[in-house]
This record gives structure tokens, sequence and C-alpha cells, in this order.
């Protein structure tokens, strides 16, 4: 018997713009990818935020192509799928980073929306942990004007903020170890500081489908994971063959340059 209802999903997607609470990996799975990451900190220091993640570590490239995610995501973008870019987005306990209200494809200079973020726990967020928030619907009213800010505690490379989001709209979005949320890159989401006495922590990735480009330049970096890419707009990214291999952390820095000057170009 299938693990989720794909075409409830997919339903409930088109209509708010994302689905949380999916099931994914067990508690127990996502305890085992939460040692993988604290056992490379411990190795190679802070790894939050840092850019295509799955190309020096072996756990997020597991998770980014397990099948279930796969399926899902097919659903919402098709069958030709490109694993775009993954990171830990990290919140230690009683610290006041945030998310401020943003839609994922502003400033990535992709050439269509054919885009959805996996969002997957490997730590309980809470609202007290500082879950996603969602405004549901949201996706389908196109791209928002953003605001730079300069916010040293934004998660956000540019502090970039939608005004006048309605709260009252807004839909907590809790997760367990393991659950996962999937939403549109067009849907508004923040989230709050972590005011909890654990880590929250998430491995965040993106996938687009094959016929998408970058606009931008023509440096960009994917992996296909499903399907076939018809297109070649990107360049392939190596993924892991074990874990913080020098060579692959050295590509890394080059990397993460080319992920921050698309995100600094407007």
């Amino acid at each position: 018997m299938p693990k989720h209802d794909l075409a409830a999903l997919k339903s409930s997607y088109d209509r708010d713009g994302y689905v949380s609470g999916v099931p994914i990996i067990s508690p127990d799975d996502a305890a085992h990818h939460r040692k993988k990451l604290e056992d490379a900190e411990a190795a190679a220091g802070d790894l939050h935020y840092k850019p295509k993640i799955h190309t020096i570590l072996t756990s997020p490239l597991e998770l980014t192509t397990h099948p279930d995610v796969l399926d899902i995501v097919e659903q919402f973008i098709g069958p030709d799928i490109l694993l775009y870019n993954a990171t830990y987005i990290i919140k230690e306990p009683h610290t006041p980073s945030h998310v401020s209200w943003h839609q994922d494809l502003t400033y990535w200079g992709l050439s269509h929306d054919d885009q959805v973020t996996l969002w997957l726990a490997l730590s309980p967020a809470t609202p007290e942990s500082g879950c996603m928030r969602m405004v549901p619907g949201s996706h389908k009213l196109g791209r928002q004007d953003h605001e730079t800010t300069n916010d040293n505690d934004n998660v956000l490379y540019q502090g970039q903020t939608v005004r006048d989001v309605s709260e009252q709209q807004a839909v907590m979005c809790p997760l367990q170890p393991g659950e996962a949320s999937f939403h549109h890159g067009w849907t508004l989401h923040a989230s709050m500081p972590n005011v909890s006495s654990d880590r929250r922590i998430g491995l965040n990735v993106q996938y687009i489908a094959s016929h998408v480009r970058q606009t931008k330049h023509d440096l960009d970096t994917a992996i296909l994971v499903r399907g076939e890419d018809k297109y070649r707009n990107f360049e392939s990214d190596i993924p892991a063959e074990g874990d913080l291999e020098p060579a692959a952390m050295a590509r890394l820095v080059e990397l993460e340059n080319t992920y921050k000057s698309i995100a600094a170009t407007t």
C-alpha cells in the first residue's frame, strides 16, 4: 500500500501552496541523521546554511534522493527533477535567529516557478522552537515586493522581507522528527526564534523541473535525481561519495561563492 495519498497531497498543495506534517522517515532514522550532522559539525565546524551540503555529506544526499520525497515532488513539478540545493537550517536554543516573511524564488534568478522546497525535521520543530509559518494560498499572488534589511538575526542572506503580511492568515506548521513540509516557491513563509531548550534542525532542499534555467549567469549547478534532463541548463554538481572529503570541501567553497553571488544580484 502506498505510504502517502499522492493525489490528496497534490490537491492540498495546489490549493494552499504547501503541505505539512508529511511522514518521510522514522524518528529513529531522524535521530541517526541528526547524529551524522552533529558528527560532521564536530569535525568541520559550523554547517548552518551551507549551500550544496549534499556534495560534501552522504546523509543529506540520502535524504534528498529518498524515493518517498521524489514521489511527492513529482506530483508538484513533474517527472524530470533536478536537485538544485540542500542546506541545513539550524536555530540554536534560546537564540534570536528568525526568518522574516519572504518567498523563496525572489532572488534565485530561475526562469520558471516549477520549483518546490522540502523542509525535513531532524529535531522537533514546534511553535516554541520556531517552526515555519505559511500563508495559505499566497503562492497564487505571484512575486511580492521584498525589502533588503540589515538584521543580523535574520537567517536569510539579505534579510529579505515582505511587509504588511497578515499575521491572522498565517498557519503554524509544526513537525516532529522525520516529518516534512513541502512548499511552493511563491508561498509566503516565516519563522520565529527558538525559545526551547533543544536545537531546531531542518534539512532545507530545493527541487526544480528540468526545463528551468538560471537567468543570471551560466555557472549554476544541479543534479538530476529523477527522470531525464533534455535541456542541460545547469552544470552538474558532484554528489558526495564520502563525508568531508578534501576535494569536495574545496569545490564547496566555489559553489558557495556562486550561490551567494546569485542571491546578491537583483
